[in-house]
């Protein structure tokens, strides 16, 4: 892609500064980034090395997650926060699972509304939103999201890798108990999230405030409180290899320093 800011500007795209998700395409291995995202992830990786990885693990746990969420009956999903299209999308986990599950994808970054209206062309239970999470209300009630989505039956509301990129001040409880309340019984919550697990997460966490303005690595414990008054299913909230895998993984206690940098979960609303 081209690297002339003016070019991208007219666009609303300030490529001179990293964005979520351009940052996450990196790690990802993709080519929808600008050299501004490529410098962050370079100074990321001289605190964690294992970021590619880690961006892998919370891939596979989308994958994972989806499909169970699929297999559970689940057929709309809300995906908010979603970064730019990759391999093994929502809409492609749920969609092999069952056809004729609706997926939304939410982002405030312009650039993922440019690359996933190509992706979902010929995708008509598909759609990409230009939104803020942020704004719960504003989401929930843009037109293709109500297209798509019947928050009167059950419903994924899926916050993988982003609510970590809230502020406290921007209250991140309240932001998900907005969307919870939204839909009805036998809906679900799935989140990941970086977790204060190491003195290596806490020294990331002070490059991605310094860099690239947010990224808070809370405690198991704050990460848990996002499923209050919901049903949290086995394993619980745990590092993201062992959420239900797909084949063998080390114990809890043998855990790289990357394997335990994002923490994640699933929970029923009852």
């Amino acid at each position: 892609m081209s690297e002339r800011p003016e070019e991208w500007a007219s666009k609303g795209i300030d490529i001179t500064k990293p964005s979520i998700a351009r940052a996450y395409d990196v790690v990802l291995n993709g080519k929808d980034n600008f050299e501004a995202d490529r410098a962050f992830v370079r100074e990321i990786v001289k605190v964690v090395p294992e970021i590619y990885d880690v961006a892998k693990y919370n891939r596979e746990i989308l994958g994972r997650g989806v499909r169970f969420l699929a297999e559970q009956g689940i057929r709309q999903f809300l995906d908010l926060g979603s970064g730019l299209p990759t391999v093994e999308n929502t809409h492609q986990v749920a969609q092999r699972v069952a056809p004729d599950a609706n997926v939304v994808y939410v982002d405030n970054d312009p650039i993922v509304l440019a690359h996933g209206r190509a992706l979902l062309a010929e995708n008509e239970r598909t759609a990409v939103v230009t939104a803020d999470l942020r704004d719960p209300k504003a989401v929930m009630s843009d037109p293709e999201v109500t297209r798509l989505i019947d928050f009167g039956r059950p419903t994924a509301i899926m916050l993988v890798g982003i609510l970590h990129h809230l502020h406290d001040d921007e209250d991140p409880q309240g932001i998900v108990e907005a969307y919870m309340s939204a839909v009805p019984s036998g809906s679900y919550l799935f989140v990941t999230h970086f977790c204060a697990s190491s003195q290596a997460a806490r020294d990331a966490e002070k490059q991605y405030l310094a860099i690239l303005g947010t990224g808070r690595f809370r405690t198991v414990e704050e990460i848990t409180a996002y499923f209050d008054g919901l049903d949290l299913l086995e394993p619980g909230v745990v590092p993201l290899p062992l959420w239900r895998p797909d084949g063998p993984v080390p114990p809890e206690g043998e855990l790289t320093v990357g394997q335990r940098l994002m923490y994640g979960g699933i929970a029923r609303k009852p």
